[in-house]
């Protein structure tokens, strides 16, 4: 930026008027508003496109979908690191936005091919995940840490009303992103049949969001994303001045040799602990350790001072926390689209909802109620009986437990064939809205008041990691999801009682385990295929298919089992007695989940337990937080 850049930029704040808000606000909620709908457009269509189009398994969907989004949330320990260090906001926001961008497309490209080669679509899908997930990284915790940067630090109180309302541009952009996407891309004759070549539509609507939105930044920045005085926010690291930090404050944390060790000792037992002794996966293990190490690495820098860390903790506490909250609230992505997809009426005055769009009351919810709850503060903070946010945020886990509770109990006589009406996971969306407009955005706001600038980013990393660990129990607890009504439906037209099946009422034969398998409901345990001799793999191979193909190919001759493709007599008995297909109920510490009722308890239990434990510390992290509400 020149000086009369500069200088125009600084008039600008001086003569707007101090109850509002600065413009840069509006830039920044712009840019977060087009990222949301490239990323909650592409999450709605998401896993629907890897059950119906590259025919997987939704259990393993499950936690593909959760590793996906758990990563999503640890790049940005890497982005906001590069960032602090060397290339600064700016540059990591144009960077990140145009990965994500190019990872869209080649998820349009994925679902182009998939219908004449599923292992290229497949392929290409996995390279697509691995670009958005780094681009993410470098776009989340910088763009979230400018905002606070926009404000003096006499109105740092305004920081929750100003997050708040970032928030809604974060959810007008989800809103958007899950009704136009699924519009395009998630199309269901009236026959109940989809047009599984529809994908590629809303994958490349959401590649053009992002590209228009990282192109709005480029543009805007200079002018409007500027601090009080009219300097730019989030320029290369190297050209911060000492006006950039409060009075006393270090200006460069000083990680020493112990601590980087320490730290990286914790990073391997950890991966160990999760991978080994707990059975987690390679990347659920890794987002795990790296939340331990990184926070354990920041709280033995040798700059900070009492204060700080004990702001700091509070930060980890909350954190803490909020893992449970977004476990329950990510079954949007996996669980509870299954379910509008296979056991809900979605009829809404005489129009079939796509079951990918049923997640779109919770943008819609929070783009009606943003503002409300944004003034609500306000109100509160005026009459001093605002809540501190520790205090807000039990509220919001509070309010997602009784969600599910609300839900559990109408799910709990629909039995095989019963259908739940949508307005239940409507009322499910409008309390979990509530209970994130509570705990999501002042969790933004806490971190941005409480975090010393020399660690924004990298604090911000922290508590996205915390967003990354809910994702990652997110799909744990997604892949015990019981058979919804769907799965008895196909199994009744293969001649396999399932429930029968399940518990275990009589002994299923290898041929009916294969035909759940081709119906997407038994599970194939691909690894032990592989080390079999079954000549199952044989016949695949010299085929130049994948069991994926082969599945394909039986659910085009509509899954009948007079024209379905089976493997010899013999082989169907090893696939049996070698556990290679299986058909059980889900377990999850212990408990066995038979049906929606009991699963959806899990969360009510886990997020209550937690609310109520976070509410009754919230005194003692007031304390810690040393006059900052």
């Amino acid at each position: 930026m020149d000086d009369v850049q500069a200088l125009n930029a600084s008039e600008e704040f001086i003569n707007e008027p101090k109850s509002k808000h600065p413009k840069g606000l509006w830039v920044l909620f712009g840019t977060e508003m087009w990222e949301r709908f490239n990323f909650y457009g592409m999450r709605a269509l998401l896993t629907l496109f890897m059950v119906n189009a590259l025919m997987m398994q939704e259990a393993d969907v499950s936690i593909i979908y959760g590793g996906f989004l758990a990563l999503c949330y640890l790049t940005p320990m890497l982005g906001g690191f590069i960032s602090d260090r060397f290339l600064g906001n700016r540059y990591s926001i144009i960077i990140g936005g145009s990965m994500m961008a190019l990872g869209q497309l080649c998820m349009f490209l994925s679902a182009t091919t998939f219908d004449s080669s599923l292992g290229t679509a497949t392929t290409l899908m996995w390279v697509a995940l691995g670009i958005i997930i780094f681009g993410n990284g470098f776009f989340k915790p910088n763009i979230s840490s400018m905002v606070g940067s926009l404000y003096p630090k006499e109105e740092k109180s305004k920081l929750d009303s100003a997050f708040t309302i970032f928030y809604m541009g974060i959810n007008l952009g989800a809103f958007l992103g899950q009704f136009i996407c699924p519009i395009l891309g998630d199309r269901i004759s009236d026959g109940g049949i989809r047009d599984v070549h529809a994908f590629k539509w809303g994958f490349l609507a959401a590649s053009c969001a992002m590209l228009f939105g990282t192109l709005f930044f480029i543009i805007l920045k200079n002018k409007y994303v500027v601090t009080p005085e009219g300097r730019p926010i989030g320029g290369l690291p190297s050209k911060n001045t000492a006006a950039d930090f409060d009075e006393g404050e270090a200006q460069k944390a000083n990680f020493t040799g112990k601590s980087i060790g320490i730290a990286m000792a914790l990073f391997v037992v950890g991966y160990l602990l999760f991978n080994i002794g707990l059975g987690q996966n390679v990347i659920y293990s890794l987002v795990y350790s790296a939340g331990i190490a990184l926070s354990v690495l920041i709280i033995l820098d040798s700059t900070l001072t009492k204060v700080e860390r004990d702001r700091i903790f509070v930060i980890y506490i909350v954190s803490f926390f909020v893992i449970f909250f977004w476990a329950a609230f990510e079954q949007a992505g996996i669980s509870l689209t299954f379910i509008a997809n296979n056991q809900t009426d979605r009829n809404i005055f005489g129009w079939n909802m796509p079951p990918s769009m049923v997640q779109i009351f919770n943008g819609l919810f929070i783009v009606i109620m943003a503002v409300p709850f944004s003034m609500l503060w306000d109100k509160l903070r005026e009459k001093g009986r605002e809540p501190i946010s520790p205090l807000k945020q039990a509220l919001g886990l509070i309010l997602i437990a009784l969600s599910y509770f609300i839900i559990a109990y109408n799910v709990k006589d629909l039995g095989n064939d019963g259908l739940l009406a949508i307005k239940w996971l409507i009322l499910l969306y409008f309390i979990q809205t509530c209970g994130e407009l509570a705990l999501s955005p002042i969790g933004l706001s806490l971190v941005g008041k409480l975090a010393p600038k020399r660690f924004a980013s990298l604090l911000f990393g922290v508590f996205f990691i915390a967003n990354a660990a809910g994702y990652a129990l997110a799909g744990t607890l997604g892949s015990i999801l019981p058979p919804t009504g769907d799965k008895f439906q196909q199994a009744e037209k293969q001649g396999v009682n399932l429930q029968a099946v399940l518990d275990k009422k009589y002994d299923v034969s290898g041929k009916d385990l294969f035909k759940l398998s081709q119906v997407n409901i038994a599970k194939v345990d691909e690894d032990k295929l592989k080390s079999s001799k079954i000549k199952l793999r044989e016949y695949i191979e010299k085929n130049n298919k994948t069991l994926e193909e082969m599945q394909k190919t039986n659910k085009e001759a509509e899954l009948t089992p007079d024209k379905m493709v089976y493997p010899t007599d013999a082989e169907m008995a090893q696939l049996k007695d070698q556990k290679i297909i299986t058909m059980e109920y889900n377990k999850f510490a212990g408990f066995t989940i038979h049906n929606l009722f009991e699963f959806f308890m899990v969360f009510v239990v886990i997020c209550g337990i937690a609310g109520i434990l976070l509410a009754l510390i919230s005194p003692f992290l007031k304390k810690l937080m040393h006059g900052i509400r």
